[in-house]
């Protein structure tokens, strides 16, 4: 499980200073870059200091059930967060703060194109220019349940299973593809944009998938930072940032 802690500016009661218990705030590995930049600018703004902690949605979620101290989880999808509050882990259903997209990428190198319909990569399958095919694991990561979902709505399941390699979340799937262990992989458009990774990408249709409606929780006993850093999410700054990062903003309504 991979962390990052943000630095944030003095706190003040008093006239002197006040130590805080930082809260973790547990996020699907899709979030990865969105989140870092979120987190900065949140502790840049509001003087609160969070830590991240990323992975897979669901494998978060049995950290949780686990009782792992995290304050918020921002899942990939929804389903996770409803496991939460039926379990009683969470106090409610949580909020939707975006809407996710996949993406198809290649590495620089790569003979395969990058196209939304994902012919490129029917074609290399065919001709049997595909070593290996890196998706997130759909037993855990909802972009790996999607990833699936393109591949059968593409008519390329049969011919990509035995292909592919799992990610334990859909940024080692990435990290696949850019050390070479995989020639293409399914994705977020998040990390396919993110500035480390200097492939190609291609958006997959929204509508070969189920849409990936990712949704948010405060969790038992979550304090005043996180409950911030929620708010601080869902308003102007904070759905500026995820759209730079490729996400859509919630459904009105």
């Amino acid at each position: 499980m991979h962390r990052r802690t943000v630095l944030a500016l003095p706190l003040l009661a008093s006239g002197r200073l006040r130590a805080q218990p930082v809260p973790t705030i547990a996020a699907a590995a899709s979030l990865r870059y969105a989140l870092d930049e979120a987190a900065a600018s949140f502790t840049r703004q509001a003087g609160r200091r969070i830590r991240l902690a990323y992975g897979a949605s669901g494998n978060l979620v049995q950290q949780i059930e686990a009782g792992a101290p995290y304050q918020l989880f921002l899942s990939a999808d929804e389903a996770h967060v409803f496991r939460l509050a039926k379990s009683g882990r969470a106090p409610d259903r949580g909020t939707v703060y975006a809407v996710g997209r996949l993406a198809l990428v290649t590495p620089p190198e790569s003979p395969i194109a990058a196209d939304p319909k994902l012919s490129g990569l029917g074609q290399a399958l065919q001709a049997g220019k595909v070593r290996k095919l890196a998706i997130a694991n759909p037993e855990t990561a909802p972009y790996g349940t999607r990833a699936r979902e393109a591949l059968q709505a593409a008519g390329l399941w049969t011919k990509a299973r035995p292909l592919l390699v799992f990610g334990d979340n859909v940024g080692q799937a990435l990290q696949f593809v850019q050390t070479g262990g995989a020639d293409a992989g399914l994705v977020s458009l998040s990390l396919a944009r993110a500035p480390v990774f200097k492939g190609r990408h291609a958006v997959v249709p929204a509508q070969w998938h189920q849409p990936l409606t990712q949704r948010m929780v405060l969790l038992n006993g979550a304090g005043a930072d996180a409950r911030a850093f929620h708010d601080w999410l869902l308003n102007p700054a904070g759905q500026a940032v995820l759209a730079r990062h490729g996400y859509a903003a919630p459904p009105v309504g």
